[in-house]
């Protein structure tokens, strides 16, 4: 019968090698840079992702902002309807 792979008799492979620490590393882009280059750095890509939106037109602009401000008009009616039915009640409850 042979031994399961990692049994007390057979160690693995990996047991047997030596595994040096890793390691850090020291630097790099962010390193090399100051605090006004790390700056200009984050502008800069801000910018380039500035660039990849699609902007919305005048007339796409118009109409969400239509549909928005008549959505907000809607909800404040129906809470405003909620508030006095509530406002009924609790005076018919607690006179």
């Amino acid at each position: 019968m042979a031994d399961a792979v990692g049994s007390i008799d057979m160690p693995d492979a990996q047991d047997e090698e030596v595994q040096e620490p890793k390691k850090t590393r020291k630097g790099g882009k962010r390193g090399k840079r100051g605090p006004l280059g790390r700056l200009g750095l984050f502008y800069r890509q801000v910018i380039a992702e500035l660039r990849k939106v699609v902007w919305p037109t005048r007339h796409q602009l118009t109409t969400y902002t239509t549909v928005v401000i008549v959505f907000v008009v809607i909800m404040i009616a129906i809470v405003t309807v909620i508030d006095y039915g509530l406002d009924h009640v609790a005076k018919y409850v607690f006179g």
